[in-house]
């Protein structure tokens, strides 16, 4: 009993001296936080109260988490630290969970290089959501050896959040939980997952698959994690809660110190967590049974790009694991929420959806929940996704956004922005966690055009016959008054101003082998909207020739190109007959002679 006093006496102590750290780091931002939904929506305000948010709008659905704080040594072990020292085991990261941590940082860094996303901030979220994947209990290949549940977010002591996945990845066909090392929720994984050890599926239980998923996610916004405020928003958006926020933050300061690598299955799972109180009786920080697999399978998970099929029912008990058996007595009778009270969606005046490629579309997308008889239905979550041939995406980078309808029942999606994949797509509006009509809208996307072409070049452009332009012909494209990048661009010699067929005859320009070619295709501006054609040359005739460029658009520009004669060789001088400058004329100077002499 003395050695259990003494060590709760050391966590109290450990937890006054984090937490002022971190109420100190959390200071040197002033900015209000914001609460977070999957993807699309966000609201200011204190987050630092959290506020009424629905806890599905968070990675975790504001699951429990862990509360134990960093130990007060220091995170590098003694140099006589055995690999069953305590101390060593709680302060280091097993080898496949830490090595899939900087693997996610490394490709955040690459694709999206502005985030400026820490591995410590993984390895701090992974410690409080569980215990670094139970102390590293995990396979080869980064997946956990028993799946990792939340307790059932049922309302009764946790949030409520109805089944959204038939089950698929927590086993529950009743109410969602938390799935896998990140712990994720069913919905958001949904279109946050990631395949992050590549082998061709998107798994909550493996370590690789959730570390990266969990780095996108911190990551959208266009949040740099090098700013307090940003750290803390994405922290927050992760699971909407003060004290998660300073538990999270303790642990990033203390593995910025430095950590080590430890074998996997030797960590020490955390004591403590938030839900310790919530229900009586129940033991939520125990490990978790392993709901059984469909047969075939080898582990949980699902394909890439495509839901696994639904698991059994698992109706949990609060946190502990129970066999996943049938229910016994029936749900808790909870009070409708918004949600359930939609029958349909509507368009809520949508205009037409069109932009240029690289461009952001002028329309937002706006949709209407309503009862059965037209009544606007407030606090409900609104899932658009896009669909189709596109890499057309939401703010943030990602395909899917979820927003909360405000009190007229309307939820406007975030600005759509155009890839350079042309053509139409789709858009899906529907209700997030309830099978009703939802509302399809149709975008397109079109070629970039310019309307203006301008030469930045020197004005005279000529050669000699048979020679080469000294100088290209540049250009600049504008589009309203802007440059206009990644425009094609097409360049022909035409006959005449009114004849744009191609000319037979004068300035040409040289193929890969050297031919002539007299029409160039697949130009294309530069992020500047300015071009350089190839270098000119002239054939043997002379005069005044055009070239033409044209552009998506409607953008023309013709320029003038002068090829002048060639050079005529002086013909070589006719005999003098002038007697001065005939030698034969000219006087001897040598002795005279006279004839017969």
């Amino acid at each position: 009993m003395a050695a259990h006093i003494g060590r709760r006496l050391r966590k109290q102590a450990a937890t006054t001296a984090v937490a002022a750290a971190a109420v100190a780091a959390l200071s040197a931002s002033q900015a209000p936080g914001v609460t977070v939904d999957d993807q699309g929506g966000r609201s200011t305000g204190d987050a630092t109260s959290a506020p009424d948010a629905a806890a599905d709008d968070s990675a975790t659905g504001n699951s429990p988490y862990y509360t134990d704080l960093p130990p007060l040594n220091s995170p590098s072990p003694s140099p006589s630290a055995g690999a069953g020292d305590r101390r060593a085991a709680e302060a280091g990261i097993p080898a496949t969970v830490l090595d899939a941590y900087k693997k996610a940082e490394a490709a955040l860094r690459e694709k999206k290089p502005g985030c400026n996303l820490p591995w410590q901030l993984l390895a701090a979220i992974g410690k409080v959501e569980s215990g670094q994947a139970r102390g590293g209990r995990v396979t080869a290949d980064g997946t956990t050896v028993t799946p990792i549940l939340g307790p059932q977010l049922d309302g009764n002591g946790f949030a409520l959040i109805r089944d959204t996945d038939n089950g698929a990845y927590d086993g529950n066909r009743m109410y969602d939980q938390a799935v896998g090392p990140m712990q994720f929720i069913p919905s958001t994984w949904e279109w946050a997952g990631r395949d992050g050890n590549g082998d061709g599926r998107e798994d909550p239980n493996n370590i690789y698959d959730a570390a990266l998923a969990a780095g996108h996610y911190l990551c959208r916004f266009g949040w740099d994690l090098s700013d307090q405020g940003d750290l803390r928003k994405a922290i927050l958006s992760y699971n909407n809660s003060t004290d998660y926020l300073n538990t999270v933050l303790s642990w990033l300061e203390y593995y910025r110190k430095g950590t080590h690598e430890i074998p996997d299955g030797t960590g020490s799972l955390p004591a403590d967590r938030s839900d310790d109180t919530a229900r009586p009786g129940a033991s939520p920080s125990t490990p978790r049974t392993t709901p059984p697999t469909r047969p075939g399978d080898t582990r949980p998970g699902k394909p890439s790009g495509s839901r696994p099929a639904p698991g059994p029912a698992a109706p949990g008990n609060g946190g502990s694991d129970s066999p996943n058996t049938p229910p016994t007595t029936p749900p808790p009778t909870t009070p409708p929420t918004p949600t359930d009270t939609v029958h349909h969606l509507e368009d809520a005046g949508t205009g037409t959806l069109t932009a240029m490629a690289g461009h952001t579309f002028a329309e937002r997308i706006s949709t209407r929940a309503e009862t059965e008889t037209g009544k606007a239905v407030a606090k409900v979550r609104i899932r658009f996704t896009i669909v189709g041939d596109t890499d057309a995406t939401f703010a943030g980078g990602e395909s899917v956004a979820t927003v909360t309808t405000d009190t007229s029942g309307v939820a406007v999606a975030p600005a759509l922005r155009a890839g350079e994949r042309t053509g139409a797509f789709a858009v899906q509006a529907a209700v997030a966690g309830r099978s009703v009509k939802g509302v399809p809208y149709r975008a397109t996307v079109t070629e970039r055009a310019a309307d203006a072409l301008v030469r930045t070049g020197p004005e005279e452009l000529t050669s000699v016959a048979g020679g080469e332009f000294a100088e290209p012909v540049e250009v600049k494209a504008t589009y309203r008054g802007a440059a206009a990048g990644k425009v094609a661009v097409t360049a022909t010699l035409v006959t005449s101003a009114d004849d744009p067929a191609e000319n037979d005859e004068g300035p040409y320009f040289k193929d890969a082998d050297g031919r002539t070619v007299r029409t160039l295709t697949g130009l294309r501006t530069d992020a500047d909207g300015l071009l350089t054609l190839p270098k000119l040359y002239a054939d043997d005739t002379a005069g005044t020739f055009l070239l033409r460029l044209t552009t998506a658009g409607g953008a023309t520009l013709t320029v003038e190109l002068t090829v002048e004669p060639a050079a005529t060789p002086s013909p070589d001088p006719e005999p003098s007959t002038d007697p001065s400058t005939d030698p034969s004329t000219e006087p001897s100077t040598g002795p005279s002679q006279t004839p017969g002499a």
